[in-house]
């Protein structure tokens, strides 16, 4: 057995291990990463040691330092599990080592993600023309959506920012809810253009569309941001009063949609987006509803030659076809093949299984409010439309004393958090994995905490 083939297989035992002790190990890690580290070892070896060998001491180092974040039981933030197929089609993925980047360098992989793209416009109801990327997270793919905003707006002003950079630039707004999330600001701030100017929102966290009107000024460069998915309540802004008001006032609108954009895909939830198709861009996050392995973000432009105008590549070295290319619509050049698990999980589950399992998710959540409104002293904060479920216990002592109870007992991970001035513990139901089996051990842990704390 050659090297590669024996420290493969003793890679696959020790993820079937893995896996087989989700069932029942607690969620949280029993070492911490110092921990971890000194069973590691922290001096770099004189010698070589055979791959087989550096396989069983990292899973055998790394094995109490590990998070259960596969299980069905872990809600602590918006992370998905990963799906079979899309677990398996990642490996490959791996061991096909293709940088893609060109069609013609790599045509497998490039057909392959040129496919996923065309599913999931298919599956969301968006442009079918619409340009496709797929970089690393949610924050990047905002990060490439307003590049092509950012550039696209200014370049109507009179400006060529590609050739100018910003320094003397017209001024551009950008206008989000006051409770966007703090992705955008990442992605704003790494592009030069500052804090958002905030526009108020609701309890739920939804944009106010008058507040939106009043906020506009007709001809200014500008582009609103809207949000698929409150990331304490799960609720989506009003997207077809609020695009209609941006548009008319000559604004790009963004629709960050890191883990609500896939409501589109189920016929119970699809009112929850209507009219955001009617956006000029738009991001989400495989791994999270999608169940992808990282990292996976999803970056959409309506036009994709707004998308291909700010990420396009050139080289002498670059075989470039006419059609556009990978490297075209991502910010990176040399990248792994990221749609590959994106096309596997769509092919597997195929559209009505999709739609099942963000229902799925959806009942789950329900059930953990439901659950929680019978425990003693318990207040669900949010109107439980998607995923999110948040709750207090009285004063913010008692809940983060909850919170707490429920982590040291490692049946569930359920996060604390800060919601409108309130302590609270979070719910975030995105695993394929999770069952009401999982929701039921996870309810009597955390009335166990209830009584306890």
């Amino acid at each position: 057995m050659d090297p590669r083939t024996r420290a493969l297989g003793r890679a696959h035992e020790h993820a079937l291990s893995w896996f087989a002790s989700l069932g029942e190990r607690p969620v949280p890690p029993a070492a911490t990463a110092d921990e971890v580290a000194d069973r590691l070892g922290r001096a770099l070896p004189d010698d070589p040691c055979t791959p087989a060998d550096v396989v069983d001491l990292l899973a055998e180092a790394c094995e109490a330092g590990l998070t259960a974040m596969p299980s069905g039981r872990f809600y602590g933030m918006v992370i998905g599990g990963t799906e079979p197929a899309a677990l398996a089609a990642d490996w490959l993925v791996s061991a096909w080592d293709q940088n893609n980047g060109l069609r013609g360098l790599t045509p497998a992989t490039a057909a392959v993600e040129e496919v996923a793209a065309t599913w999931l416009l298919d599956l969301l109801g968006l442009p079918a023309d619409a340009g496709v990327g797929f970089p690393t997270s949610a924050t990047t793919a905002n990060l490439t959506c307003l590049l092509a905003a950012r550039d696209s707006i200014l370049r109507e002003a009179g400006w060529d920012a590609a050739a100018n950079g910003l320094a003397g630039a017209p001024g551009l707004r950008v206008l989000m809810g006051a409770e966007g999330h703090e992705s955008v600001r990442y992605a704003l701030r790494y592009l030069g253009l500052g804090a958002p100017e905030t526009v108020p929102a609701d309890r739920q966290g939804r944009l106010d569309p008058d507040a939106l009107v009043g906020a506009l000024r007709p001809g200014e460069p500008t582009i609103v941001v809207l949000q698929a998915g409150n990331v304490h309540s799960g609720a989506f802004d009003p997207f077809g009063p609020a695009i209609a008001a941006a548009q008319a006032a000559g604004a790009w609108v963004h629709v960050d949609g890191a883990f609500g954009l896939f409501a589109a895909a189920s016929a119970r939830l699809r009112h929850l987006t209507d009219g955001f198709e009617e956006a000029d861009s738009w991001t989400t996050d495989a791994h999270k509803t999608l169940n992808v392995p990282y990292d996976c973000g999803i970056a959409i432009v309506r036009s994709a030659e707004a998308l291909r105008a700010v990420t396009g590549k050139t080289g002498a070295y670059l075989v470039l076809g006419e059609v556009g290319e990978p490297c075209d619509r991502v910010p990176e050049l040399s990248r792994r093949a990221r749609g590959v698990p994106v096309w596997a999980v769509l092919r597997s589950l195929g559209r009505s299984g999709v739609a099942d399992l963000v229902d799925g998710f959806c009942r789950h959540a329900t059930a953990f409010a439901e659950g929680i409104r019978r425990l003693p002293g318990a207040e669900v904060l949010n109107d439980v439309v998607y995923t999110q479920v948040c709750v207090a216990f009285g004063d913010d002592e008692r809940t983060q004393a909850i919170t707490r109870a429920v982590l040291e007992d490692g049946t569930a991970w359920m996060s604390g958090s800060r919601w409108q001035g309130r302590a609270a513990l979070r719910v975030s139901v995105s695993n394929w994995a999770t069952t009401s089996d999982d929701v039921r051990r996870a309810l009597g842990a955390l009335a166990h905490a209830v009584e306890t704390a």
